[in-house]
């Protein structure tokens, strides 16, 4: 049953309806002191009204805005249920910001209390806290670090941090287990109080804002609404047919717009969430939970690309023969697939055996035997990425959307994909290209306007009610393929146009070695670029020093080479003729990329001018690709 037939309009709508129909079914897994637990349908519903029921006793009214600042966990949906719960908008804020970002996002939502996932980050927006402004409450408690902070600790203990807080700020901190006692207290003395605030809900009510990652300058709220999340989550729903005996592992930050369509898809089927322990676990998560499906965004599929690539490349000469066959077949058979071509008895054979001999193995290696599908969004992947999987019997559907679609608005099909692209339009998308090839979006799913910014708002609309996305892009057999951001095309000095997303991909497909890509030749007589190492390179080249990894004759080949074969596809306006290697990474810390990991080009073209200038000056010490 559709959910537009079970009369689904609001979130609220959603989530009762799931638990009046599931029950006590599987809900959601997650990982806790070695071991994996599960939470029924009815148990999430508990917790998330006793949450809602705090929240109404901090004295918060209707559509006042609840900040999250966590990791992606159980936790964090609770939290955002309990907001819908209780008619209260909850504003993401990625776990990764700084505080003066943090303190931005707080300040211009109005926030009148925060969920945040530890001490850490209580640390960085206790300044802030006070009894009746902002309310803080902490799910957990100490903060084990992943590496040593600006303060070379590895642990920030709760203790120390309310220690430096004066009573008045310590009163409006509360645990998560105080909280929901004080919740349950609350909604058996108000028995309708959650009833009442639900009601209130309409369609059009505003039930998130989310703040864009701020690539050109301040992060804008964007205001989505009930009705833009129903017709999202249903459209994907629908697109990716997904069903109820699917199990999905979710690692993607909650605070992105892609994490908070894939925690919803599943509770409007009925299917469960397994949450991640972290981005380091990955690997050993999937291996446990044997996922049917998984979002991600390119980043990780490069990585397990390079993982399996320098794989196959070890092993005796029989090993390694055995998989080039493989290979061969494989994309043979994916080449016959894509070309809406059955495949012949023999090439049928050859790949059941290439499968059973090396595939299957694979990907029961990868955790990834039952998977029907992986899903890749936030960023272009690389046609060649998702042709390397397909040989492999792993389908990557690469899909398009924005925080301003309430993400996905484009996305291949398991029935219907063309690498290289994303796909067609959801059903619930109006879609047109301008004359100077933007794309325009329109549709239920499609929000209204930038929270408390009417200049920003009316910039992006047109007197026809068409969003103006800012990216370009032309159709390929009916399925949308995306050149670039517009205000990040390259006019050279001749007044040729370059892409420079699709060049930054090719380098980091072409050469391993490559973490990040950064292209430029705006107004300049021809590209050149700058990279930077992965983990792997520093190890190998660098005994672990990224500055000494940079300068090993070894990096600058590889990369030389690796130009070479980008260029050989590219017309002559196009190609990269020079290259710096930095002897270091871009990171948000540095304000080279933002939380979601996009390149904030506008910095990097000022605090790197000087490496720039001499790839043009033709610098010995710059990479020369002839």
């Amino acid at each position: 049953m559709s959910a537009s037939s079970r009369n689904i309009q609001t979130a609220i709508d959603v989530w009762t309806d799931r638990v009046a129909r599931s029950g006590s079914t599987l809900a959601f897994r997650y990982k806790r002191d070695g071991s994996w637990r599960d939470v029924s349908w009815q148990q999430a519903n508990g917790m998330a009204r006793d949450l809602a029921g705090g929240l109404l006793a901090l004295g918060l009214n209707a559509t006042a805005k609840v900040c999250i600042l966590s990791q992606t966990r159980l936790e964090w949906l609770l939290g955002d249920l309990a907001c819908v719960l209780s008619g209260l908008v909850s504003v993401p804020i990625f776990p990764s910001s700084t505080p003066s970002n943090c303190a931005f996002i707080i300040a211009d939502a109005e926030a009148r209390a925060i969920v945040v996932e530890d001490a850490a980050q209580l640390e960085k927006v206790l300044p802030l806290v006070s009894p009746g402004k902002l309310e803080a409450i902490c799910i957990g408690d100490d903060a084990l670090l992943d590496h040593p902070d600006d303060r070379g600790r590895t642990c920030v203990k709760l203790a120390d941090v309310l220690a430096g807080a004066s009573a008045e700020t310590r009163a409006a901190v509360r645990s998560l287990d105080d909280t929901l006692t004080l919740g349950r207290v609350y909604n058996r003395m108000h028995p309708d109080a959650l009833s009442l605030r639900a009601s209130a809900v309409t369609p059009a009510a505003t039930y998130t804002i989310i703040y864009t990652s701020g690539t050109t300058g301040t992060p804008k709220g964007v205001v989505l609404s009930h009705g833009n999340l129903t017709s999202a989550v249903g459209s994907a729903c629908r697109a990716l047919t997904l069903r109820e005996s699917d199990l999905q592992y979710l690692w993607l930050p909650l605070a992105h717009v892609l994490g908070r369509e894939m925690a919803w898809a599943p509770i409007l089927v009925g299917a469960p969430i397994a949450f991640t322990e972290g981005v380091l676990h990955i690997k050993d998560n999937l291996l446990e939970v044997r996922p049917t499906y998984m979002a991600g965004v390119p980043r990780i599929f490069e990585k397990f690309h390079a993982a399996v690539a320098q794989a196959f490349r070890q092993g005796s000469f029989v090993k390694r023969a055995l998989i080039n066959w493989a290979l061969r077949v494989g994309r043979r058979y994916s080449e016959t697939v894509r070309g809406g071509s059955r495949p012949s008895a023999w090439l049928r054979w050859r790949h059941r055996l290439a499968d059973r001999l090396v595939f299957a193995k694979l990907r029961a290696k990868l955790g990834l035997d039952r998977c029907r599908f992986l899903l890749s969004g936030g960023a272009p992947l690389a046609a060649e990425i998702a042709e390397f999987f397909h040989a492999a019997s792993l389908l990557v559907l690469e899909g398009y959307g924005l925080s301003e679609t309430f993400a996905a608005c484009f996305v291949n099909r398991i029935e219907k994909f063309r690498f290289g692209t994303v796909g067609p339009a959801l059903d619930v998308i109006e879609h047109k290209i301008a004359d100077d090839g933007e794309i325009l979006l329109r549709g239920p799913s499609v929000f209204h306007s930038y929270y408390r910014n009417l200049d920003a708002t009316a910039a992006v609309f047109d007197e026809e009610g068409w969003f103006h996305s800012g990216d370009v892009g032309h159709f390929e057999d009916g399925c949308l393929k995306i050149t670039d951001r517009k205000k990040d095309l390259i006019v050279t000095a001749s007044g040729k146009k370059v892409a420079p997303q699709e060049l930054e991909s090719g380098i980091k497909m072409h050469c391993p070695l490559v973490g990040q890509a950064f292209v430029h030749g705006d107004r300049r007589p021809f590209c050149v670029a700058l990279v930077t190492l992965n983990e792997e390179a520093v190890r190998a080249y660098g005994d672990g020093n990224i500055a000494q990894a940079a300068e090993a004759p070894e990096v600058a080949a590889a990369l030389s080479s690796a130009m070479d074969g980008l260029n050989a596809n590219l017309p002559h306006y196009g190609r990269i003729r020079r290259f710096a290697v930095l002897p270091v990474d871009f990171t948000e810390a540095s304000d080279e990329l933002t939380p979601s990991m996009k390149i904030r080009r506008h910095i990097i073209v000022q605090k790197y001018a000087s490496v720039i200038d001499r790839l043009y000056a033709d610098d010995e010490h710059a990479g020369l690709v002839e």
